[in-house]
């Protein structure tokens, strides 16, 4: 029995939603016992919305334990080029030097996706709302922030630089004081790149067949599950086997795309932060823009709002 066939893949959209919505109300313990993440998650937002009415003892014994969570997630990950190096000598000793040019398809795939995002996709939202060229604004956001960030390979520390060019730009403090820390918490397109393109890269492996619908729908879960990839370094691929999981694919495999995304990391993360930190101030300008474009436009607004 091929594996293909012990996976049973979803032919439609229409056998994933029915697979998703099974497994978002799966049993708890069985979810966490068989690596449900649809499930856990699911589970996790419910314990999340009950607990706000919770008392402050046991939202610090929360927040304590998810704190735990998150330093053993980032011992782990420090540890990861020791497991990198252990998978990149067995793939070579097994298959040779021609293994690599796989794993280099793939980073060119990543790569090309967020380039084509940072040069083509931003600059039409920013067009579409400031009706001017973009490419300046966008050019500038690259090369003040997303260079950093490439070598930092953090939003968080590349919220200070973000915050100065916006002040070197004099855009208005009370939008770029709240959108560029929320930014570098929430604005996750780079790992949402990450997440649908490993994961497709995945079910193309296995054979599966996926329309244009299925895709899209993987592309939203990935985008709504990259926010909550901050905060950790590598912390998109985490969440692959979660978006894997719509697809029917076992735990096991998802780990081995994991294993995927670990060797090509480091560039893989470092151009995935660039376009998230890069877009922060690239959004927070263009909202400013538009804003100031329409005062000018509407100069009475200004006096009726005060």
């Amino acid at each position: 029995m091929s594996i293909i066939h012990k996976l049973s893949p979803p032919e439609n959209i229409a056998e994933v939603l029915k697979g998703v919505l099974i497994n978002v109300v799966a049993n708890p313990v069985d979810a966490l016992i068989n690596g449900n993440y649809m499930g856990i998650l699911a589970w996790a937002i419910g314990l999340g919305l009950a607990l706000r009415h919770a008392s402050d003892t046991t939202k610090a014994l929360t927040q304590d334990f998810a704190d735990a969570v998150t330093n053993l997630v980032r011992v782990v990950i420090r540890l990861a080029p020791i497991g990198i190096f252990g998978l990149v000598s067995s793939t070579i000793a097994t298959t040779g030097f021609k293994a690599l040019a796989g794993y280099l398809h793939v980073l060119l795939v990543l790569i090309g996706c967020m380039l084509f995002v940072a040069l083509v996709v931003n600059p039409l939202i920013v067009f579409w709302k400031i009706r001017r060229n973009p490419y300046p604004l966008v050019w500038a956001c690259l090369r003040e922030s997303g260079v950093t960030a490439f070598f930092t390979r953090s939003s968080a520390a590349n919220i200070p630089v973000n915050m100065a060019m916006c002040r070197r730009m004099n855009l208005n403090e009370d939008t770029y004081s709240v959108s560029i820390p929320l930014g570098a918490t929430i604005n996750m397109g780079g790992a949402a790149i990450t997440i649908t393109i490993l994961t497709l890269a995945a079910v193309n492996t296995l054979g599966m067949p996926v329309d244009i619908p299925t895709a899209l729908l993987l592309s939203l879960v990935a985008a709504i599950c990259a926010c909550g990839a901050s905060g950790v370094a590598g912390g998109s691929l985490l969440l692959i086997p979660l978006a894997c999981s719509m697809f029917g694919i076992s735990n096991d495999l998802a780990m081995q795309v994991v294993a995927v995304g670990v060797m090509i990391g480091v560039l893989q993360d470092s151009a995935e932060t660039a376009l998230n930190s890069s877009t922060d101030v690239l959004f927070t300008a263009t909202v400013c823009i538009a804003e100031d474009e329409r005062l000018v436009a509407n100069p009475l607004t200004e006096k009726n709002n005060g």
